[in-house]
């Protein structure tokens, strides 16, 4: 889908009212047609992390963007599945590296765990999508504090809140499995907090 005439072709067929922009369920149907499942609710996070104009669908120009950064994250799980057609943990790590994502070792177990559907270690391309999306998009709340570009932030109560409050919506929907698994990291975070109050 790299030319843009045929993602051009694509998009229209997909846009069956011809309103220049498409839903969430317009873009899961589309997806499953390339053999990409995902719920809905992943799907409407894909939109919401592109959706420049904040109207809640997706424009030709905002498709284009995700297009390009499923590309990326398509190409590092091709680059690492070994003709297996799943991804296991270490490939998982290297492959986030590889777009960009370094996480420690207690963030990215944690994560693994959560997208981890089947509980058997092996992360499907749909799988390892989902976990991206949820990747990048803590990024983006992340960015949205620090910026200085430090790499650290300080939240007031306020900010935090607010942190907590996406970051509970984003893993409701993505996965009801994550809501649980963000107890390690906060529990973690607090632990190096308070290691540090002590030093």
């Amino acid at each position: 889908m790299e030319n843009a005439t045929i993602l051009r072709e694509w998009f229209a067929r997909v846009d069956s009212e011809k309103t220049g922009s498409i839903s969430a369920p317009q873009l899961k149907s589309a997806l499953a047609v390339g053999n990409l499942e995902f719920p809905l609710s992943v799907v409407q996070q894909m939109i919401r992390m592109y959706d420049f104009d904040r109207n809640g669908t997706m424009s030709f120009e905002e498709f284009v963007a995700l297009n390009k950064y499923l590309l990326k994250v398509q190409q590092a799980f091709s680059e690492r599945e070994r003709g297996r057609g799943y991804l296991v943990p270490d490939d998982v790590y290297e492959a986030l590296g590889k777009i960009g994502f370094l996480l420690d070792s207690p963030a990215f177990y944690t994560v693994c765990e959560s997208f981890d559907q089947k509980k058997n270690g092996m992360f499907r391309l749909a799988d390892f999508i989902s976990l991206c999306i949820f990747v990048q998009s803590a990024r983006n709340l992340f960015n949205s504090f620090d910026t200085a570009k430090q790499g650290r932030v300080t939240l007031d109560l306020n900010q935090f809140v607010y942190c907590s409050e996406c970051l509970f919506n984003l893993t409701r929907n993505i996965s009801t499995l994550l809501l649980s698994s963000m107890l390690p990291i906060a529990e973690y975070e607090l632990q190096q907090i308070m290691d540090d109050v002590e030093l």
